[in-house]
């Protein structure tokens, strides 16, 4: 954990600073800014990950793993907030890591919306579902997180720290309006989806966890994969 809290600490940094000056500027570079910031928070870990030495085999694995996250998204498009996409993310992190974790995460986002479509949300996106898999690499060791109750219920809280990270992008783009009142209506409107986020993420982990993590533990321990 500590060869990557200098990176998160900086990522972490740079989103605050994106929320306080996207929320602060009143002109209508606000955006933009806060696009800017957001990747800048992006880049220190995917620098980590650059610096650390993966085998082919392992890119393979972590391509597959993105892919199969972000294509798991096109069958439930109807249905809005219901995807598996954050139950791979967390068992893939669960087996692999954080950093493998993160990487899966932000990928996933960005490939799914070459279907879904690209935009200002795609970073926040990125970002959202890369510390969905960050948090889930670093608390896998956990006592708590070793059992299925407490697998899901990391599961379900991230249902709702996504959507409230994802209301944010929404928020800054009112920057006129911006008001308590705003911020309440917006996460009041959410709750229903950040609720059918989180109850999918239940039942995903629920159906996907016993068979994937023996899968994956199988190869990472057959090929010597990530460790």
């Amino acid at each position: 954990m500590a060869r990557i809290r200098l990176p998160v600490l900086i990522a972490l940094g740079l989103f605050v600073g994106a929320l306080a000056l996207s929320s602060a500027l009143k002109d209508r570079h606000y955006l933009l800014l806060s696009l800017v910031l957001l990747c800048a928070a992006l880049l220190p870990i995917f620098l980590r990950l650059e610096r650390r030495k993966l085998e082919p085999r392992e890119l393979v694995l972590l391509a597959v793993l993105a892919a199969i996250a972000a294509v798991s998204r096109i069958p439930f498009a109807a249905l809005p907030s219901v995807k598996p996409v954050s139950a791979i993310v967390i068992l893939s992190a669960y087996v692999f890591g954080a950093e493998a974790g993160f990487l899966i995460g932000a990928v996933a986002a960005l490939v799914s919306n070459l279907y879904f479509g690209q935009g200002p949300w795609t970073p926040w996106q990125m970002f959202a579902w890369g510390m969905v898999g960050l948090t889930a690499g670093w608390l896998r060791n956990t006592r708590w997180m070793r059992t299925r109750p407490g697998l899901l219920l990391f599961g379900f809280v991230w249902g709702f720290l996504f959507g409230w990270i994802m209301n944010i992008w929404h928020l800054i783009g009112l920057p006129d309006a911006f008001s308590l009142g705003l911020v309440a209506t917006v996460y009041g409107a959410s709750f229903y989806f950040d609720l059918a986020h989180a109850l999918s993420n239940v039942v995903f982990l629920s159906i996907l966890a016993g068979g994937w993590i023996k899968v994956l533990e199988r190869f990472r321990k057959k090929y010597g994969l990530l460790r």
